[in-house]
């Protein structure tokens, strides 16, 4: 002990604490100091273009026409929050047509290897949804369909009232109606 009673070894302790801490802190950073994400921000996943996939557009293309919505192929990047079963996954991203708010009305269609390995994917992605990393990754109150058509995988994310557009109310009416739906946990 010293004289004023603290551990010769305390100054150590807060020593190696802040080397761990710049350690732990460094290794989320990418050469020049960028944040290293998973998947990475620069990984692009493989397009999904399979009869599959195609048979879900149209009936993706089904149910939201009838809540007269329009579906058209995605035209900027677009990546949601992914758990590991997906985020490899080849998959086709579509956006609905909403004139008033022509950022939102994303849904990606993930493409599996058979009908079982798309139940597990879902499972996999509910799960992750339901989970603090999933959460951050999304806005406060977001919410999800999640539906199994065959061996794809459909996802969309919303905030309710988020939108400008009044129509985006029609677009979770119409994809709770495809499909086997997969209950994401709040």
């Amino acid at each position: 002990m010293t004289r004023d009673g603290r551990s010769p070894f305390a100054g150590l302790a807060l020593a190696l604490a802040m080397v761990g801490a710049v350690a732990v802190a460094g290794g989320c950073a990418g050469e020049g100091g960028t944040i290293v994400t998973y998947p990475p921000a620069s990984a692009r996943p493989p397009v999904a273009d399979s009869p599959a996939v195609a048979s879900t557009r149209a009936e993706l293309v089904r149910v939201l026409g009838d809540q007269n919505l329009v579906l058209a192929d995605a035209q900027v990047p677009f990546r949601p929050a992914e758990g590991p079963a997906l985020a490899g996954s080849p998959r086709a991203v579509y956006q609905v047509i909403l004139p008033d708010d022509p950022g939102k009305g994303y849904i990606v269609v993930y493409e599996l290897r058979d009908p079982p390995t798309a139940v597990a994917a879902g499972a996999d992605q509910a799960s992750y949804l339901g989970t603090g990393p999933g959460r951050v990754q999304m806005p406060i109150g977001a919410r999800h369909v999640l539906r199994q058509v065959g061996s794809t995988i459909v996802l969309y994310s919303w905030v309710p009232d988020g939108s400008t557009d009044a129509r985006a109310d029609g677009i979770p009416l119409a994809l709770e109606t495809l499909g086997i739906p997969i209950t994401v946990p709040s």
